[in-house]
């Protein structure tokens, strides 16, 4: 009898720590939802309007086509607006759901979708990636480019680029083109490896493949080099999954998550939504858009649709993207799902996985799994707060999320060939002067 006493008193303190455990999981907004008023979420609504304003100006003196700007506290929205010309060319103004290439804001999606397979002990942050792509296997350094034929020599690596390399940009792999090393540009061009987008028949475990056999621009782990480790970790989940990364993408994260404005290529109803590259015009039109050069622009609604790049292939909206970061500052759960156990949104959010390589021991931010995290050098800067993760696309878009004070922000432009007038900093400085509580 006893025994039945103690048996039944187990289980249903099992029952109870369960269900303490699933309300824990759904702390935190699950939707997100617009503001009654920006003061029922602790906002000014006053200094929020000073950001109409300073956005209006950059338009009017033609220092930016146009923008959308989102910002939301504790998971609702207190300001979300569009200013300016999405197309010049036909005249058509920005809309609050304007889709846009975000290039690298896709490499913290990617991480993420790649810790969520961690969570299911498919890897280890430190298994060198040569376990599962053996072009990976016994690296070796550049040690001399010839400009003449662009013929090298190497040296071999002093250890192999691990998973963990890749997701802090520390592999010692480069980019090409957008590099700003002409070597690089030159060995990756020779190789035909893809730097951002492409809309001929390519995939990414071609592309990663053939980036595998060239030589690294350093030794793993010694410097922190921007870089396509974050294509690599796509195929690298294409790998672990068994689906392609965009099914993996879609099923796993995108669809639970209520992403539905978020692809690698556009559905033919939602292809008008696509705001058009922008660079200023030289003619009687302030703008144009931007021409075909080692990529398409065209790329999210044209092409083969074979390439699915996990550092620069997705295309979101203000709100799509901003519901990502409410998941991460939630902890990992949004809709009514757990995407991310605490410790690991905190292994990608908050760590510090390269020492003093990015900025060096007085930089403002170190680098995370996928982030630049700020530091009390930048929070005293007038930065944000301490712990405040961010990044930005190629094409001028920017986010910033701060859990200290629930804070996201979003900056969705979509230019290139334009020096950007300022509008990140005056952006975030804005809404932080207008927290009320």
């Amino acid at each position: 009898m006893k025994t039945y006493i103690y048996t039944f008193f187990l289980l249903l303190s099992s029952s109870f720590c369960f269900a303490q455990t699933n309300t824990a999981q759904l702390s935190g907004p699950q939707q997100l939802t617009v503001a009654k008023t920006p003061e029922a979420a602790g906002m000014s609504s006053e200094r929020l309007s000073r950001i109409d304003k300073v956005f209006q100006e950059f338009v009017s003196r033609d220092q930016l086509p146009g923008m959308v700007a989102l910002v939301v506290r504790d998971g609702q929205i207190v300001y979300h607006k569009a200013f300016g010309t999405a197309d010049a060319q036909t005249g058509r103004a920005f809309k609050t759901d304007d889709i846009f290439r975000i290039a690298s804001m896709s490499k913290a999606i990617t991480a993420t979708a790649a810790m969520m397979l961690y969570e299911e002990g498919k890897f280890s942050l430190d298994d060198p990636i040569s376990k599962w792509i053996p072009e990976f296997k016994n690296p070796q350094v550049l040690q001399s480019f010839s400009w003449r034929d662009t013929s090298y020599t190497t040296v071999p690596a002093k250890s192999e680029i691990t998973v963990r390399h890749l997701m802090s940009h520390t592999s010692g792999l480069s980019y090409g083109v957008i590099s700003g090393d002409e070597r690089f540009s030159a060995i990756n061009a020779k190789a035909g490896i893809v730097d951002l987008y492409t809309t001929k028949a390519v995939t990414v475990a071609d592309n990663i493949k053939k980036l595998g056999k060239l030589p690294l621009v350093h030794n793993p782990g010694e410097k922190y080099t921007y870089a396509l480790g974050l294509d690599v970790l796509g195929y690298l989940i294409e790998i672990w999954s068994g689906q392609s990364f965009d099914q993996f993408l879609r099923t796993r994260l995108l669809d639970p998550m209520g992403m539905n404005d978020t692809y690698f290529y556009l559905p033919d109803a939602k292809k008008d939504r696509l705001v058009p590259v922008q660079r200023p015009s030289k003619g009687a039109q302030k703008w144009e858009r931007y021409p075909v050069t080692f990529y398409d622009p065209n790329y999210p609604i044209s092409g083969a649709k074979t390439w699915f790049s996990g550092g620069a292939g997705l295309s979101s909206t203000a709100k799509d993207y901003a519901s990502f970061l409410q998941m991460l500052v939630n902890g990992g759960v949004f809709n009514g799902k757990r995407f991310l156990a605490p410790y690991n949104v905190y292994l990608l959010t908050q760590s510090n996985q390269v020492g003093d390589l990015l900025g060096g021991e007085k930089g403002d931010t170190h680098f995370s799994l996928a982030f630049s995290v700020l530091n009390k050098q930048g929070q005293d800067k007038g930065n944000g707060s301490i712990g405040r993760f961010s990044w930005g696309g190629y094409f001028n878009t920017n986010y910033w999320a701060d859990p200290k004070e629930k804070l996201i922000m979003v900056l969705m432009k979509q230019t290139q060939g334009v020096a950007d007038p300022g509008s990140e900093g005056v952006f975030t400085r804005l809404i932080y002067s207008a927290v009320d509580k």
